[in-house]
């Protein structure tokens, strides 16, 4: 009997701390901006670690004995073609996207995601994190997707990228249709000596 009064106890004690959870969250509101509380954190990392199977997260990188300049700078031109938009070219997670994102982007040169697996990183970017801005990425019909092994490769090198390594990474980020036209007319006046024009003159 004394054991079902402790088990109800725990129950009780479970459902008030969540009532007294919601009411702070719904105090606060569920703006992306604000940042996730210690428990969310907690509990987001537990999930994750669930999620990935055991046998996945000692999966050994096939391409650790194979990280060739070539096989880094193509790592590096997948990077910044398609996770510089939330992550930054180094890793940070400091952009527009990765900011607003809930939870933000984290930065990935820092232990919680250095301390990961081999294994567990390349689950990650292949099969996403649910409930977060992390899709999942690459052909799921794959045995072995050697792109995401490459990425693997990147992101322990996040922490000792150089100088030289972002700035080829940022002549490939993605560029809007502004900046498309803007670099189209820089290059027209490099070579023709045709002066950008205005946004009055283009109105005219």
């Amino acid at each position: 009997m004394k054991r079902w009064k402790a088990i109800l106890l725990v129950m009780v004690a479970v459902i008030v701390a969540a009532v007294i959870y919601g009411a702070s969250v719904i105090r606060r509101g569920f703006s992306t901006r604000t940042q996730p509380s210690r428990l969310e954190a907690v509990v987001a990392r537990m999930v994750r670690s669930w999620s990935i199977p055991r046998v996945g997260r000692g999966e050994p990188n096939p391409w650790a004995e194979a990280a060739t300049p070539e096989v880094m700078a193509d790592a590096r031109a997948h990077w910044a073609g398609h996770c510089a938009t939330c992550h930054a070219n180094d890793g940070s997670g400091q952009t527009e996207i990765g900011q607003n994102l809930y939870p933000k982007a984290p930065d990935m040169r820092l232990p919680a995601t250095q301390n990961l697996t081999d294994g567990e990183l390349y689950y990650i970017i292949r099969n996403g994190i649910r409930l977060t801005g992390m899709p999942a990425w690459g052909d799921p019909n794959l045995q072995q997707d050697d792109e995401s092994w490459h990425l693997v490769l990147l992101i322990r090198h996040l922490p000792r990228i150089t100088p030289e390594e972002l700035r080829e990474m940022e002549r490939l980020n993605p560029k809007s249709e502004a900046q498309r036209a803007a670099d189209e007319e820089a290059e027209r006046f490099l070579n023709e000596g045709i002066a950008p024009q205005s946004h009055e003159q283009m109105r005219h």
